[in-house]
């Protein structure tokens, strides 16, 4: 499949986003934390919620998409870590502090939601990553109990008959990579 963003879906189901789950559940995150949490919008009444939240540009795209996945770091995962980090017993303690939590928590989410993308793609899936949102308005309505932030949108489906774009360009690898 190309790898670029889609303009035409077909469904997606359950199973799939649980075979994904399953595939990249054990890609490594510091300490364990797993801080992703996964919100899929399907309905119509969750779908006309979040796409509010969007910017003007994402909003098709969401409303087309037949899965809307919304990622989201659990501020709170420390109080997993006793059960996820046994050999460490003080692991906890160590996120008492709310900023500490919340810095790990975006950066283990976010690798977790780079491993989510990636197991989507294997799956033979497309997604199409958006952060063009109001971050505050979905974690109010997705996210009410305030121990979780949004991190991004991901369009998912099986890409549809022309739903591709043509595929932007990428940096050489010597524009990305130093070696010291």
């Amino acid at each position: 499949m190309p790898p670029r963003c889609v303009t035409g879906w077909q469904p997606v189901t359950d199973d799939q986003i649980e075979a994904i789950y399953d595939l990249v559940k054990y890609g490594p995150t510091s300490m364990n934390q797993q801080p992703l949490r996964i919100v899929l919008v399907r309905s119509a009444e969750a779908r006309e919620r979040l796409v509010e939240h969007l910017s003007e540009g994402n909003r098709k795209k969401a409303t087309a998409s037949p899965l809307v996945a919304v990622l989201a770091a659990d501020n709170e995962f420390h109080e997993e870590l006793p059960t996820q980090f046994p050999h460490l017993p003080q692991a906890k303690g160590l996120f008492a502090e709310r900023a500490v939590r919340e810095r790990s928590a975006k950066l283990n989410a976010l690798l977790q939601a780079g491993y989510f993308i990636i197991g989507v793609r294997a799956a033979g899936l497309a997604a199409g990553p958006m952060t063009g949102f109001d971050a505050d308005g979905i974690d109010k309505e997705f996210f009410s109990d305030g121990g979780h932030s949004v991190l991004a949108v991901v369009n998912i489906g099986r890409p549809g008959e022309n739903a591709w774009f043509t595929r932007s360009p990428r940096l050489a690898y010597a524009q990305v990579v130093t070696t010291v």
